[in-house]
């Protein structure tokens, strides 16, 4: 089994070496192959994989652990592990004596999950990213955990997040940096997901979206990210942002993983009461929608009006974002898409405007999350801030939010803005007769972190510029983004389909018929196999 092979001939005696330096040079090429047989891998592949007998559950586990020891807290230093799991290993050993048993657990057997810090495990601290919640431990699983542990998963680490889920800083950690340019912001909050995912750290990852959080790590990381439908999963053992808003979802390498991660997640859980919506609207498998041929006939909105204000759409940047987008928009319609292309509305200027009224729920919502926290070292959202820990940027964000409530009036207003949006894209989609929208995930490439971004509230990063990421939060419509390509920087880029109300299905099978005829995906170069 040659992932196993753990050779260190260096270290044997002089003579030893001189008769071993053939056996030396073998085992080393064989452990070699095994870490390039392992980089990119995905579920199906590692199921069969164990199947063979070619790898172990403990054999993968110590694959990524190796590769996070030499690139996250060394070689590029990305930062995205917050906190690795201390029994994965005996976890692994377990389901081998499983699978030699039984066969596989579940169809998560012994897939290492990377999961944002923003989601409670019993056995793991999970911190929100910030320091306030050093080392704290909450004895409890989220509903996803559970569902994720009883598919036979192991939660190999939980990941770095923009504190209290914002951007890619956090007083527990530092800085978050993109895995093809360090220099660079890895988007966010599930900044240390995307990173993680993409540098080859765990097999399948979790990430938490209230405007973009999912898709944007996911978008400059060359990986899928989908965004659910809010009611589709549960929320419960999730520290909140936006309930209206909140979703939690998979970030995967492939189209194929992020459908197998949903079948787990979905379902009604009476802890989030808002899932009941979701019954009866679950397919058997989201895996029954991928086919190579899912693009054709399908009637697709081309956006090309940006929803940010910034955008800069006579820049050098913009334009290396737009030929990567421009052919990506020309081989879906190669694939048999019919493009509606552009389409334009009226209300696409006030997107980016209404999301950001949206600062009524989250005191209240935090509050009752620590209400009901085990344990918590702190109960209000007043007191984190009054420590005085929380990065200066996100401090000065959540103080706005401080004695917002949605009693008050401003809060009748943005609903109904949000519900006027709402209705507006789904009269047009009606009109036109179209399946999906289509847009760049972000207008720009993802821009350099400035020197001083942990220490200035009011620091000049350029974070999220070119964004469009918002049409999906403010609708509550699932929308998934796939690889496009890479700029002449060589810098990834996401395009983005949105969808009506629970159609996930349909979205998977759209992305999956691109990403099949395109093989846009490719791993950062600093963090190559380990041989």
């Amino acid at each position: 089994m040659k992932n196993k092979i753990k050779i260190s001939c260096y270290k044997l005696p002089k003579i030893l070496l001189i008769f071993s330096s053939a056996f030396c040079f073998l085992s080393l090429s064989n452990y070699a192959n095994g870490q390039n047989q392992l980089l990119e891998t995905t579920v199906d592949e590692v199921h069969a994989l164990f199947s063979s007998g070619d790898i172990t559950c403990r054999s993968l586990v110590e694959f990524y652990l190796q590769r996070i020891e030499a690139f996250d807290q060394q070689g590029p230093v990305l930062n995205s592990i917050q906190h690795l799991n201390t029994s994965v290993l005996d976890e692994a050993d377990a389901l081998d004596a499983s699978f030699e048993n039984s066969g596989l657990v579940g169809p998560l057997h012994c897939v290492p999950v990377l999961l944002k810090d923003q989601v409670e495990t019993s056995d793991m601290p999970t911190t929100y990213g910030s320091l306030v919640f050093e080392g704290f431990v909450s004895g409890r699983d989220a509903t996803i955990v559970t569902r994720m542990k009883e598919a036979g998963a192991i939660i190999l680490a939980k990941t770095t997040m923009g504190e209290y889920a914002s951007r890619y800083l956090g007083s527990a950690f530092g800085v978050a940096r993109n895995a093809y340019d360090p220099s660079r912001n890895p988007s966010g909050s599930s900044a240390g997901t995307g990173i993680g995912i993409a540098a080859n750290f765990g097999l399948l990852g979790i990430g938490e979206d209230t405007g973009g959080s999912i898709r944007g790590p996911a978008s400059v990381h060359s990986l899928v990210g989908l965004r659910p439908t809010v009611p589709l999963v549960s929320r419960f053992g999730m520290m909140p942002a936006n309930p209206t808003n909140d979703t939690l979802g998979p970030i995967s390498r492939t189209v194929t993983d992020a459908a197998i991660l949903l079948d787990v997640l979905v379902g009604y859980d009476p802890n989030d009461p808002v899932t009941a919506d979701s019954v009866g609207r679950i397919p058997e498998s989201y895996k029954e929608f991928l086919d190579e041929n899912s693009l054709r006939g399908a009637r697709i909105g081309v956006i090309r009006q940006p929803m940010d204000p910034n955008t800069d759409t006579e820049s050098q940047d913009y334009q290396k974002v737009r030929e990567v987008i421009n052919q990506a928009l020309g081989d879906i319609e190669a694939l048999g898409a019919i493009m509606v292309d552009p389409v334009e509305f009226s209300l696409m200027d006030t997107v980016h405007r209404t999301y950001g009224q949206n600062n009524y729920e989250t005191e209240a919502a935090i509050n009752a999350y620590l209400a009901d926290l085990p344990g918590t070292p702190v109960s209000s959202l007043r007191e984190i801030l009054l420590k005085g820990i929380v990065t200066p940027w996100r401090a000065s964000d959540l103080i706005g939010v401080i004695g917002k409530s949605i009693q008050d009036p401003g809060y009748h207003k943005f609903m109904l803005a949000r519900e006027a949006i709402r209705q507006s894209v789904l009269a047009y989609m009606a009109d036109l007769d179209l399946d999906a929208l289509i847009y760049a995930t972000f207008d720009h490439q993802t821009t350099l972190i400035a020197p001083d971004a942990l220490s200035n509230s009011d620091t000049d990063d350029a974070y999220g510029l070119g964004n469009n990421r918002r049409l999906s939060p403010i609708t509550a419509f699932p929308a998934i983004t796939v690889p496009a390509g890479f700029t002449v920087d060589g810098l990834p880029i996401g395009i983005e389909m949105l969808g009506r109300a629970y159609s996930e299905g349909m979205l998977l099978g759209f992305a999956y018929a691109y990403e099949q005829a395109t093989k846009n995906r490719q791993p950062p170069s600093t963090t190559p196999s380990l041989e």
